[in-house]
């Protein structure tokens, strides 16, 4: 069952519903032939609803302020993970913080393969509460030929992922429940949709840093920053809920360090992340991108987690 990325061969298995989508092949198959329910002993987070928000009612966005960047704009940042300073290093590592402190907010999401010279997307919206790592997003597979684009409903909860509508010989009135602290992605491009909170995360072990410019993301004006960061040093780093994904995704990939370009507003609070991953596939390099996109701010998130009864326990087709 496993997911590798980071120039790491393995064999990607046919998903029934996605046997001729190549992306979602390279990002589903890990779960053909799993245990749905996730590994034995999982600890399973109570069913029910789960609502966030509204928590911060203020404006949703920053003021469109000029300005020529943040102070120490330009400056790369090489402090360890937890040490954060000023400038674009500092103004990147606290934004999960400041997420947090906003607590909640609508989000979309991309996953890009390109592959043979065929670039392929999975998209998704949803919402997110980043104090408690919960979130729903509708995810939207390529088409697959004659077919219209199959839509698939995900729940993010801190060490699981839920799929519905999945296919692959899933009753529709299913469930599929998936262990991500046993994925050897952590569920960072599996699931079709990076997890929001995870995806901010990262940025906890940010490493030079510099930034780029101002541009508008939403009709947001935000400053723009690249740099890479380190799995293994962002799962150390990593919110409590968020960190058994993480060191999953630590000890899978070959190589922690992955590049990506971020996006704050004027308060300082993530507008847009965008990290690019790359894996072997066979004797094929395959590069992913994930994005995600965060807006409304304080925006009421729902989360119905199943309850047991409503979880597959079957195998699922291949």
């Amino acid at each position: 069952m496993a997911m590798v990325v980071h120039r790491r061969t393995r064999a990607v298995g046919a998903d029934a519903v996605t046997a001729t989508a190549a992306m979602v092949a390279a990002v589903a198959a890990v779960l053909a032939g799993c245990s749905p329910g996730g590994g034995a002993g999982a600890v399973r987070p109570p069913a029910g609803k789960v609502v966030a928000g509204p928590v911060d009612a203020g404006e949703d966005g920053a003021a469109d302020a000029g300005g020529s960047g943040p102070a120490g704009a330009g400056e790369a940042g090489e402090a360890g993970a937890g040490e954060v300073g000023g400038g674009p290093l500092g103004a990147v590592r606290a934004a999960p913080d400041l997420l947090a402190r906003s607590g909640t907010s609508r989000a979309r999401t991309a996953l890009e393969m390109v592959t043979g010279g065929t670039r392929l997307t999975i998209e998704g919206e949803g919402g997110y509460d980043f104090r408690a790592g919960h979130g729903r997003v509708r995810v939207l597979l390529p088409e697959d030929g004659d077919r219209p684009r199959r839509a698939i409903t995900e729940l993010f909860t801190p060490g699981a992922l839920y799929m519905k509508d999945r296919g692959a010989g899933v009753p529709a009135d299913k469930w599929v429940r998936v262990d991500t602290t046993t994925l050897q992605d952590g569920n960072l491009v599996t699931g079709g949709a990076t997890d929001p909170g995870a995806a901010a995360e990262l940025l906890r072990a940010a490493r030079k840093v510099t930034y780029v410019g101002r541009v508008r993301v939403g009709g947001v004006r935000v400053a723009h920053y690249r740099g890479t960061t380190d799995i293994g040093a962002a799962a150390r780093a990593a919110a409590p809920w968020a960190r058994g994904a993480l060191v999953a995704a630590a000890k899978g990939f070959v190589t922690d360090t992955v590049p990506f370009d971020a996006y704050l507003d004027e308060a300082g609070r993530l507008r847009k992340v965008r990290h690019r991953f790359s894996f072997a596939n066979g004797e094929r390099e395959v590069e992913v991108a994930s994005t995600t996109e965060l807006y409304a701010f304080g925006a009421e998130v729902e989360v119905w987690l199943p309850p047991r009864a409503h979880i597959y326990t079957g195998r699922i087709s291949t």
